[in-house]
């Protein structure tokens, strides 16, 4: 497996415990990108997230925890501040921080 294939098999496995399709359904999720780092980046619909937040990004660490960055996309500056940031999120717990960050909820209850 050279090293592309190994993203995308991390980006869809970061997708698939986020809650694949149903996460995509609940939360508007778009533009998927496999990263090198490796993780997933993924956009929210704009005035959709709390504080402002339309891009997600997931890299998968060393110690096999995710780090998950929230930020703010200004698709007129180009601009891409970051809003929050936590480290060391074990593959259970995606769902909450990302719930946490954006205040959109992953799953009907």
């Amino acid at each position: 497996m050279n090293n592309s294939d190994y993203n995308r098999t991390v980006a869809r496995t970061i997708l698939s415990q986020l809650g694949g399709n149903r996460f995509v359904a609940m939360t508007g999720a778009r533009q998927f990108v496999a990263l090198e780092a490796p993780g997933l980046q993924f956009d929210l619909p704009a005035r959709f997230a709390k504080s402002g937040i339309n891009r997600i990004r997931i890299v998968l660490d060393p110690s096999d925890t995710y780090t998950v960055s929230a930020f703010t996309l200004c698709r007129r500056s180009f601009e891409c501040p970051e809003i929050s940031s936590q480290s060391g999120v074990y593959c259970d717990m995606l769902e909450s921080v990302f719930s946490e960050f954006t205040g959109l909820s992953t799953r009907i209850k």
